[in-house]
């Protein structure tokens, strides 16, 4: 999961890619970059490690530049090393050099790799955001194409998630993939600074009032002198006419102030809250306790919609990440240890629903079950706001294998019984699907194995 950004048409266009960058920090938190162009030159910096360590005030001053784009890594195609940091740049003899960063993964990676290592492009990383930069400076260079051309066949050729920002020492180009699975998102100051994001969060935060999605295959090219929408119809890059958005940015990922997709995810969630509670009629626990922050709109959801009061009984440490996407097991058991604790003398006798938004390997649910059982809870009935996990997902979330997911090795009842907890339901498919104003216009392939776009070709 990662987090872009882009700016264009600012004197200070790498220090508001970094506060942009620092609004979807929680997008990514192993490693960020950016790169700014002053009009002739683009200047690229990336590193390991938070936006406010990699950017400080002597880095951002030797960032000088009116375009900039940015972004925050969680790895998903590539391990967790700089050279697979992001923004990718491609620079040519013969033209003008390019920089992109993008959220998602694509699916036939291998095979276009392939294709363009036959045509004697070199990569450096195994990230696929320097296949697409490459893959359009290989379309512009070998065909002549212009960009937006280039960008077309990239949409032909590539299948995958993709919501990315490319720029020009003079433009700033973004598009998104023809199902729009990621989100993204645009608009201007008041000032005419053009800004582009992965969450509207972060455009509240730099002032951006009037905004817009990025259309499906859309690809909108920004210069001195216009904003340009380029005519593209996302029908004839996909099956059927539905966009196929991740329904976990809804549960999970995108903090609950952002409104993408036409939702807002606050509501989202609280709706999800209210459909679980609907389950528990008859049940009469003590306190409702989500595990924050992303499930505190679930919890108040179900407090809510069944008359139970909500309580912040586990408290989480902002300075650790998010655990189930850590990319190794020791790491996130570790994570879990530091990031959450009890109210001292709180869960005394108490009957507990224990909220959650989702159980992927397990690991953190377990371990925070055990800390409430320990601090002295009576009862734990643990409550999930989606489905049952069951496939991997290959749009940009770090599940590459089923067998790391706990719903594909245990039943519910194991699982129950591995959580310690005393009852454990999880929100039905239908259900969840009633939470959202367009069902059929989201991918839930991580719970029912419908994949829109395939799988990886190196998983055929």
């Amino acid at each position: 999961m990662c987090g872009i950004i882009g700016v264009f048409g600012n004197d200070n266009a790498g220090r508001l890619a970094a506060v942009g960058l620092f609004a979807e920090q929680h997008r990514g938190q192993e490693s960020c970059g950016m790169a700014v162009s002053d009009g002739l030159l683009i200047r690229l910096h990336k590193k390991m490690g938070l936006v406010k360590e990699v950017f400080h005030e002597e880095q951002l001053n030797a960032l000088p530049g009116k375009i900039a784009i940015g972004h925050v890594r969680y790895p998903t195609k590539g391990s967790a090393t700089e050279f697979n940091t992001q923004p990718h740049l491609v620079e040519t003899l013969s033209g003008p050099c390019y920089a992109l960063a993008s959220n998602g993964d694509i699916v036939n990676y291998a095979q276009v790799r392939k294709m363009l290592e036959n045509e004697k492009v070199y990569f450096k990383s195994d990230n696929d955001a320097e296949l697409l930069v490459k893959y359009i400076a290989y379309r512009i260079l070998h065909y002549k194409e212009n960009i937006g051309d280039a960008i077309r066949n990239l949409m032909r050729d590539i299948k995958g998630a993709y919501s990315s920002v490319l720029c020009t020492p003079t433009e700033l180009y973004m598009f998104r993939d023809p199902y729009s699975i990621r989100p993204m998102i645009w608009g201007k100051t008041p000032e005419g600074t053009v800004i582009v994001a992965s969450e509207s969060c972060a455009l509240d935060t730099l002032g951006v009032q009037d905004r817009k999605e990025v259309p499906p295959a859309g690809i909108i090219k920004v210069s001195d002198s216009k904003i340009e929408v380029l005519d593209n119809d996302p029908n004839l890059y996909r099956e059927g006419n539905c966009e196929k958005h991740c329904i976990f940015e809804q549960i999970y990922f995108s903090r609950p102030d952002s409104f993408h997709f036409g939702e807002n995810v606050y509501a989202v969630r609280e709706k999800i809250g209210a459909a679980l509670a609907l389950q528990d009629e008859g049940l009469n626990p003590d306190l409702v306790v989500p595990v924050p922050d992303s499930s505190n709109f679930i919890g108040l959801g179900y407090a809510n919609q069944n008359g139970i009061p909500l309580s912040l009984g586990l408290i989480r440490n902002h300075y650790i990440g998010r655990t189930f996407i850590k990319p190794e097991q020791a790491v996130r058991d570790e994570s879990v240890r530091q990031k959450f604790n009890v109210l001292p003398n709180f869960f005394n006798g108490k009957r507990i629903v224990l909220i959650d938004d989702s159980i992927v390997r397990g690991t953190t649910i377990r371990k925070i079950v055990r800390l409430i059982k320990d601090a002295g809870a009576a009862e734990i009935h643990l409550r999930i706001g989606s489905p049952q996990i069951k496939h991997s997902c290959y749009y940009g979330i770090d599940t590459p294998t089923t067998e790391e997911l706990i719903a594909n090795r245990r039943t519910l009842e194991e699982i129950r019984e591995i959580t310690g907890v005393d009852s454990l339901k999880h929100l039905p498919l239908t259900d969840l699907k009633t939470c959202v104003h367009c069902p059929e216009n989201y991918c839930y392939a991580c719970f029912d194995g419908n994949y829109p776009v395939g799988v990886p070709d190196v998983y055929n």
